[in-house]
């Protein structure tokens, strides 16, 4: 009785953290504009009140799409932080934009950002200070879990680390049970069931091979007499998972191995990303496009333009623009890289090349929604071919639009792939960026391409 009444009081309390949140977003956002108006000596008029409350329900509309009022316990701040302010900038840029159709509506920019920064503070010192009182709160005993793993998997022992590291968490850990006497067994899967009747033990991990099913199985039954928590870490270790996460379909949970972080609201992020900086930047380099295309036009015959197919997003065809750097056009079965001093390139293209300014064609691939501004290089389709059959996983950087710049790119993996070693160490990167991928990495790609993307002693 003791251990059900526990449970059902940590629900509550997950839920009124819940609640909190949400009161607290309301109340900023709304008293954030109030504030603006008041301090710029601005009647805050009905206007003003329809403006929050349209900014509020696209906020609450984006907050059920990424999940946004869901447990952040165990998840990093700045994880929940980050998603805070990109939901807070949608929102507002979007009620903006509805806003935009009405006669009425006259809001400056300096009123905007106001609101915006004032809120933007608000809302992330209210996270904060929630977080940091549920943290205090659970070191007071309150909501705290006794949890344990049952199984040798090394997921479950991280996950046991990682609530020693962050007492905050409330997560009391007891160790790892498992019938096999290694470091930190606290008993075996008896002793186990035996202590989750006791009452002894919260939450339970369930951390073994898909081998041992028969196990698994044997343990779920005996825990279901218990009122204890039964969560399960599934062994997809031993796949390479690209992009994983739980889902339902008619009722029946699956778990995704390979699959593309760009679905839903993070596919239009990831599209506005791309429309906006590509049109800032063809206006900022036009001069340049301009000039380079003389160049090329003037120091060799030919078309400025070399048009490549290669693999798009699901390895769909797309036709690649660069400024042609060689005196060959190769777009056939069989394409030879370039390599240092190769007589195929042009005075002109030797320079584009090593500059990267042969590539800058591509943000009109970028605008035509061919490519991105971040992502996996694409490869010519003959290379293609030829390294999905070496390298396993290769085909999987193409569940997202290939890139003018990539991870792979700003860590050194760039220009010729003369050893297989290369290549796969460059697989690696661009599938490091697609299960890692956020609106702000890929900021963080564009902002060091400025001062270590561009000019590469591997660009030949």
């Amino acid at each position: 009785m003791t251990t059900l009444k526990k449970r059902e009081r940590a629900k509550t309390n997950a839920s009124l953290i819940s609640m909190v949140q949400r009161f607290s977003d309301i109340t900023i956002m709304f008293g954030g504009l109030w504030v603006v108006c008041q301090v710029s000596a601005l009647p805050f008029l009905y206007m003003h009140l329809l403006m929050a409350l349209i900014t509020l329900v696209v906020f609450q509309m984006i907050g059920g799409m990424t999940d946004f009022y869901r447990s952040w316990r165990g998840v990093r701040m700045t994880t929940e932080l980050l998603l805070l302010i990109q939901n807070w900038t949608l929102s507002l840029i979007f009620g903006t934009g509805l806003m935009a159709f009405n006669d009425d509506f006259d809001h400056s920019f300096m009123t905007l950002m106001a609101w915006y920064l004032l809120s933007t503070f608000g809302m992330v010192s209210c996270r904060t200070m929630i977080r940091f009182g549920a943290g205090w709160l659970r070191n007071l005993g309150y909501n705290s879990r006794r949890v344990a793993v049952a199984g040798e998997l090394p997921a479950g022992q991280a996950l046991l680390q990682s609530f020693r590291n962050q007492p905050w968490l409330g997560y009391e850990v007891v160790g790892v049970y498992h019938d096999n006497d290694k470091n930190e067994r606290v008993g075996d899967i008896t002793q186990l069931v035996d202590d989750a009747r006791d009452g002894r033990i919260h939450n339970i991990y369930i951390a073994m091979a898909m081998q041992d099913e028969a196990c698994i199985k044997k343990l779920v039954r005996d825990l279901a007499d218990t009122t204890c928590s039964v969560i399960l870490i599934p062994d997809l270790f031993t796949f390479n998972i690209l992009h994983s996460r739980v889902e339902e379909v008619n009722g029946v949970p699956v778990v995704p191995l390979y699959d593309t972080p760009l679905s839903g609201i993070n596919r239009i992020l990831k599209r506005l990303e791309d429309i906006v900086l590509a049109t800032l930047i063809l206006l900022l380099i036009s001069p340049a496009l301009c000039c380079i295309a003389l160049a090329v036009k003037l120091t060799s015959p030919g078309p400025v333009i070399f048009r490549q197919t290669r693999y798009g997003m699901d390895g769909k065809p797309i036709m690649v623009w660069k400024f042609r750097s060689m005196r060959v056009m190769e777009n056939d079965a069989v394409v030879t890289q370039a390599t240092q001093n190769d007589p195929r390139v042009t005075p002109v293209g030797n320079f584009l090349r090593r500059t990267s300014l042969d590539e800058l064609p591509q943000f009109i691939n970028v605008l035509t929604g061919g490519m991105s501004i971040v992502g996996p290089r694409p490869h010519a389709v003959a290379h293609n071919e030829q390294y999905r059959a070496l390298i396993e996983g290769y085909m999987l950087r193409h569940k997202v639009k290939p890139g003018i710049t990539g991870w792979a790119q700003i860590n050194g993996w760039r220009g010729e792939t003369d050893t297989l070693e290369k290549m796969e160490k460059r697989i690696e990167f661009d599938l490091e960026y697609i299960r890692e991928w956020s609106l702000w990495f890929d900021i963080k790609i564009v902002f060091l391409t400025v001062f270590k993307g561009f000019v590469n002693k591997a660009a030949y």
